[in-house]
């Protein structure tokens, strides 16, 4: 029986292939090529983890901690004791609280639909219009962004103000019977700081939109107009589909902004007169800081944002709906 090494010398005398050695090499092969798999499939987590780090420490472990501190009552200083849900109870069960939470809905009209419904065909101008000087005007209408929220809620009060311009601008056309202090009625102190968030939203809005009309390709437009669509018929049957996706993000940003706004409350009106311009996170401040509850006003935090939360969820549900069933 011929040894392996004759074996090898007449397979390469014939012309095969020589095996090129002992099957541990093969082995040690597929050790390799695997580490590098292994390490790969760590590497995302490792860049992620200090971002993630970040984000627990500031966000994560407070709305942790608030949770737990709406399940007692507690002043911030003393020891608290245990009330179970006595607190959001409170939250329910409070008309002033309720009242708040209505105010703030009411504020999501201003900040959020109203930019929106002004802002679609204002986009649509600006982007369709062939403007000279586009950017200028794309800043302008952005700037209110720009400007910190309590330098706008201050020239605004001055604004609102008995002796202020707009009621100044009022007797000047001779509406006299229409002026007024603004932030102090009852029936119109909410509408009017609602009509500052407008003014402010109205900007992002906008430039969301435009954002979106500009990648919308000419070729929709022309085709539209050999089939004789007015331009009012291009806006509702080109343009506004094209934007659903820029809609939804203007809507969640604004919502929010409703919501949680609480320097122009402060500012402005401090939850005046009475409690008719009060919001949740206004309650919050007043809660923890002025009263001592601190439970209460975790407990009205956390309902408020379970709220932010379910909100945005929706409208982005219905937006990712909308948009699958084109």
């Amino acid at each position: 029986m011929p040894s392996s090494s004759t074996e090898t010398a007449d397979t390469a005398a014939r012309g095969g292939t020589v095996p090129s050695g002992p099957s541990r090499h093969h082995g040690r092969g597929n050790r390799a090529q695997r580490r590098p798999g292994r390490r790969s499939g760590w590497l995302p987590l490792a860049y992620l983890l200090p971002a993630f780090a970040v984000y627990a420490a500031f966000l994560l472990y407070p709305l942790i901690r608030s949770a737990q501190f709406s399940l007692y009552e507690y002043d911030g200083a003393t020891l608290g004791t245990f009330v179970g849900l006595a607190n959001y109870a409170d939250v329910l069960g409070d008309p002033d609280l309720r009242a708040s939470f209505g105010h703030a809905l009411v504020l999501i009209g201003f900040y959020a639909v109203l930019p929106v419904l002004l802002g679609l065909p204002l986009a649509a101008l600006l982007t369709r219009a062939k403007v000279r000087g586009l950017a200028f005007f794309r800043t302008v209408v952005f700037l209110p962004q720009v400007v910190a929220m309590v330098v706008v809620a201050v020239a605004w009060r001055r604004i609102y103000d008995p002796d202020g311009p707009l009621n100044g601008a009022l007797r000047a056309i001779g509406l006299d019977g229409l002026t007024r202090g603004w932030l102090g009625d009852y029936t119109l102190a909410l509408p009017a700081v609602g009509l500052i968030g407008t003014w402010v939203q109205l900007g992002l809005v906008t430039v969301l939109l435009m954002a979106g009309m500009s990648r919308i390709p000419s070729e929709r437009y022309e085709a539209a107009r050999l089939d004789g669509a007015s331009p009012a018929r291009e806006f509702f049957a080109v343009t506004l589909p094209a934007v659903r996706g820029e809609v939804a993000v203007a809507l969640t940003l604004t919502i929010i902004a409703a919501l949680k706004t609480f320097d122009l409350i402060y500012v402005t009106t401090s939850g005046g007169p009475g409690n008719s311009t009060s919001v949740p996170s206004y309650e919050v401040y007043r809660r923890a800081f002025e009263l001592g509850e601190v439970g209460s006003a975790t407990a009205v935090a956390v309902v408020l944002t379970a709220l932010i939360f379910l909100i945005s969820l929706g409208v982005n549900r219905i937006a990712d709906r909308e948009s699958g069933s084109e």
